[in-house]
């Protein structure tokens, strides 16, 4: 898969999670890649594998607008 279409899958699985109303609870990032923690309501959790460079500054992104807006 090329690097833009696997950008283009996380960032829609990003955007989907978000959609249905989980926040970022914590980010981990390795050599890797960077590993997402995404909370929802009732304590349901969903941890996400975000490889490229451009999904990372993507998750970043939303994990900065999450903070500030609270």
């Amino acid at each position: 898969m090329s690097d833009y279409k696997e950008y283009m899958s996380e960032r829609e699985h990003i955007d989907y999670l978000s959609v249905k109303g989980f926040v970022i609870k914590e980010m981990h990032e390795n050599l890797s890649g960077a590993f997402v923690t995404f909370e929802g309501s009732k304590d349901k959790n969903e941890t996400l594998h975000i490889k490229t460079a451009e999904g990372r500054k993507y998750v970043s992104n939303l994990f900065i607008k999450q903070r500030i807006k609270v």
